[in-house]
């Protein structure tokens, strides 16, 4: 397995890595609905134990919970511990209602907060998940350097932030890492956000390079009508016409190509993703033990030039259509 050095840290990568999102479970504006806590750690050692070195979180996933089953996760398994992602910004009230902030007041107290959940003295890697309020974007910034230099976190990045803000942190100090979505399905990063990236030296780690299910094999229009009410991707723009129909068909022509190459779909659209030379690694969702061996195989899988080239001429003659 090839690993690789995150932005300016020396952080040593695995291709994908664990997203907690889902495991975060019910009970929240943006859950994947209800997650059972003892499948969910069991999936986090399989995932370990197929090579994963690294696990993505946020203190708003679950509002606190993922990150507290992470740490137990952690602390229950026997091998080698795995570095530890979290993020701040979206904080939430005693009604567990969900507050965009970037004050310096309230991300030093949410790091606090995650490192008592997560029972680190440090994050590896702590991200700003949001740039809102885009006002405060210098303050945010800011106080995650703050927290750096006291030792809290050992290196700082942003998530969904675009060209234009990027420039804006980086003049106060180096980023080491972006998180952006990016898909076979959402491929809006390609036009400037990836290339500024490559361009000056900050890792890229790649979320729902599966599209948050849609690219899995497993995803039909049965499927999608029958999400749970309380699963955030019965209101995703990406899970509903027009977008469905043409999603649905870059599912299916994935799951072609996967046959063709003996693995499943969800390594194919892993393996594209990671094809790009800006992305460093890929945080891979799981929700169980089943799911991970699903996708095990792209720690070492690497999509071939043909399958590659047949895949992008799939996406421009989609995208063309479209237009």
């Amino acid at each position: 397995m090839e690993y690789k050095a995150l932005g300016n840290s020396d952080l040593k990568l695995s291709p994908i890595g664990i997203g907690a999102w889902a495991i975060g479970g019910g009970g929240w504006a943006f859950s994947w609905s209800d997650q059972d806590d003892e499948i969910s750690i069991r999936s986090i050692h399989a995932a370990l134990d197929a090579g994963m070195n690294w696990i993505d979180t946020a203190a708003v996933y679950g509002l606190g919970h993922s990150e507290e089953i992470v740490a137990e996760a952690i602390k229950t398994y026997p091998g080698t511990k795995p570095y530890v992602f979290t993020k701040c910004e979206r904080a939430w009230t005693s009604d567990r209602q969900i507050i965009k902030v970037l004050k310096r007041d309230s991300i030093l107290r949410e790091c606090e907060e995650s490192l008592r959940r997560l029972q680190v003295d440090t994050i590896d890697l702590y991200q700003i998940h949001w740039p809102e309020p885009d006002e405060d974007i210098e303050e945010g910034w800011g106080s995650l350097v703050e927290l750096q230099r006291q030792g809290k976190v050992r290196w700082i990045g942003v998530s969904n932030f675009n060209a234009s803000q990027m420039k804006r942190a980086a003049a106060i100090a180096p980023i080491t890492s972006l998180q952006p979505p990016y898909s076979m399905i959402r491929r809006d990063v390609e036009s400037e956000t990836l290339p500024y990236v490559h361009a000056n030296g900050i890792g890229v780690i790649a979320y729902s390079p599966m599209g948050s299910g849609m690219l899995t094999g497993s995803m039909t229009r049965e499927r999608v009508a029958n999400l749970p009410s309380d699963d955030w991707r019965t209101r995703s723009a990406f899970f509903q016409e027009p977008l469905l129909s043409r999603n649905l068909k870059i599912a299916e022509k994935v799951t072609q190509i996967a046959a063709r190459v003996g693995r499943s779909p969800g390594e194919v659209a892993i393996g594209w993703v990671l094809k790009n030379p800006a992305v460093t690694a890929a945080i891979a969702g799981i929700r169980s033990p089943e799911q991970v061996a699903g996708i095990a195989g792209a720690l070492e899988y690497r999509l071939d030039t043909d399958a590659a080239t047949e895949l992008d001429m799939f996406l421009s003659a989609l995208d063309s259509k479209a237009t």
